[in-house]
Parts: structure tokens; sequence; C-alpha cells
């Protein structure tokens, strides 16, 4: 068996340790802007259902409860546009990192396999297939992909890390794409309500998919929209043969969302009006921070959308962190998600008003 060294890439968070530690010695202490993890409270009416959910001394299934399914199913309707959804379109999963992981080997790849993904990408996609023992491969246009032996290819959009949007006429032709050369689609769509300057569109939307789900999944999170990244809470809908086959490999391995937590995300799909508050949240802070990176000297490329700034000062990334560092900001540097982000980095929004206004301040 190979060491897991061989196997997996080197954990690149491991890398910014030494910028973590200069900027929690700036004097008015660290603004980490450099992970995306949400830092504001859970709405209450979530904390209610989980609370009432807490005497939950049984076994929850995979597939979660009816009322589980009615959500998920009822929020694709209503916010994706997806048509004539039934309980077997949809799947509960525990987090959405996890299934980006083990995807490839809960589909059955190996070796010989090729999964495909963008240039700029979260790094899950690329150790997911490693998992498997696949190939992988990284693309600019999907379109013009070798299909031979493509198994699983990835879109994400909006994009982590640039929160680029793929307009409806790039996703239609992928889609169409796909379907010729019988590849699988999976569209990570997790920040798709977090569109600033787009309108983030699902490959579920029936002017993408003409209707039909065959082919097609689109990965949904709750941990952004409601700040539920603590609760392991996300979603799988689409293609009702390949969530089939899923359902019954993710039994198999016992792959369950927690009771209280199925019924925490029941009464989250079921409110809009705290997605209005959060998004109105990180409105002002993406405006506070990309006004003062552009006045700092920075340019800003994509971030139509999701949580993060794609920002860039014509330099190696690393000198931009360690830049930033002296002023006890800490952001990711932009190669963590590929080479062709070597003169970026990734600045994120999930910060408090009071650790934003910080970093505006230094930045003036």
């Amino acid at each position: 068996m190979s060491a897991v060294s061989d196997r997996l890439p080197t954990f690149p968070w491991d890398k910014l340790e030494p910028y973590k530690a200069t900027a929690a010695a700036h004097p008015g202490g660290i603004v980490d802007l450099s992970v995306g993890t949400p830092v504001d409270p859970v709405p209450e009416l979530i904390q209610k259902a989980l609370i009432a959910a807490a005497d939950s001394p049984g076994y929850p299934t995979v597939w979660g409860t009816a009322e589980l399914r009615d959500a998920l199913t009822g929020w694709c309707e209503r916010r994706l546009g997806a048509r004539g959804f039934t309980h077997r379109n949809v799947l509960p999963v525990v987090g959405s990192k996890e299934l980006v992981a083990w995807l490839p080997t809960q589909l059955g790849l190996g070796p010989g396999d090729v999964v495909a993904y963008p240039r700029l990408a979260y790094p899950t996609y690329e150790v997911g297939a490693r998992l498997a023992r696949a190939e992988y491969v990284a693309y600019d246009d999907p379109t013009e992909l070798d299909p031979t032996n493509l198994r699983l290819l990835w879109l994400n959009s909006p994009s982590n890390p640039t929160g680029r949007v793929l307009s409806r006429e790039e996703l239609t032709r992928t889609v169409a794409w796909a379907r010729e050369h019988g590849v699988l689609l999976v569209s990570d769509e997790c920040y798709l309500e977090l569109g600033w300057e787009a309108e983030p569109v699902s490959v579920l939307h029936p002017d993408v998919c003409g209707g039909s789900y065959e082919g097609i999944v689109a990965v949904h999170s709750l941990s952004k929209r409601s700040n539920l990244a603590g609760y392991r809470a996300a979603f799988i809908a689409g293609d009702e043969a390949v969530l089939g086959d899923l359902l019954q490999i993710r039994k198999h391995g016992g792959m369950m969302t927690s009771a209280p937590t199925q019924a925490a995300v029941v009464a989250a799909l079921g409110d809009d009006e705290h997605v209005r508050e959060q998004r109105e949240r990180y409105t002002a802070r993406r405006t506070a921070l990309r006004d003062a990176l552009v006045k700092h000297g920075f340019r800003i490329e994509h971030s139509e959308a999701s949580l993060y700034l794609w920002a860039t000062r014509d330099e190696s990334c690393w000198d931009t962190v360690g830049h930033l560092a002296e002023l006890g900001i800490l952001v990711a540097p932009g190669d963590f998600y590929g080479p062709a982000g070597d003169r970026f980095v990734r600045v994120a929004l999930t910060a408090t008003d009071e650790r934003v206004a910080a970093a505006v301040e230094r930045l003036a």
C-alpha cells in the first residue's frame, strides 16, 4: 500500500503558518481573510429546529426524512428553477467537501479513469481523484477536453477561488457536450445564492438542461448561505439513476446526516429572510474590502459572486501574502488553487464587521 504522502498533495494551508504568525504579531491583532469559514451567528429559527430535534436516539436514514426531501425538492424548484423534481432527485450529504472528496471512489472510478476540473479550482477535486487512484486533468474549456476515459467532469460556478460565474450559454454548451460523450457532469454550485455582479444559474435550470436531468448532478451547501458550516449540511440533486446508486453505496458506508441537522436544514430551506440578511452583511464587507484593496494598488478580477475577492498586485502571490501579513492581514495565496493563480491572492469576506473595518484602515 502506498504511503499517504504518495497519494495526496501536501496540505497547502501548512505553508501559511509563518505568515499567520507575522500577521498575529500586529499590534491590532490578526485579520484572518484566508479561509471562507462563516463567523456570523446561526439564525435563531435554525437553532430552535436543531434543539427541538435533539432527542433523536435512533439512527437517521441516509436518504433523510420525508420532510427533508420535501424541503430539498421544494427549494430546487423554487430557487433553481428545476421542474418535476421528486424525492429520487435529491440526496442529503454530510457536508459538500465530503461529497467532493469521495465521489470518484463512490462512483467506482479507478486507474485509467479520468476526472476533470477547472484550471483554477478548489483543491479537493484533485484530492478526490487521487483517493480513487484515478487520473486527473485541469481544463480551461471543458468542451475541448479529450473525452477518452473521461468519467467525471466537475464544473464550479460561482467559482472558488475566482468568483467567476459561468453564463447560461456556457453551461448549456457544456451539458450538451458531456451528454454527447457520455460523461457525468457534476456542478459544484455551493455559492449560487451569493451573486453580486452576475446572477448564477444552475445546471438544473430547464434552459440549461432542457428539462432532463440525465447525466447531471448539482452540489449545494448550507454552510455559506445559512452559516451552517459547523452543521455539515449539504445535498446533491439531479439524475435519479446516479443518486440511486450513490444512495445504496452511502447506506453501506453509514454516511448519514444527523437527525437534528436534517431538521435544521428543513427550517433553513424554508426561510429566505435570513439569507437576505446574510447577503446584506456580505455585501457591505465586500464593498469595503474591494474599495480598500483597489485604493491600495490591487486589481480585482472576476469576483462577480461567491465569498472571495480574486486580487493581484502583478507580483508573486507569496510576495503579496507577505506584504499583507506585515499589515496584520492574512490571505490565501492563489497558487493553492493551481499554478495559474500564482500572481493572485484570495481574500475572503468571512470576517466580522470589526475585523473588516480594521483591514480597511490598515490598507489605507
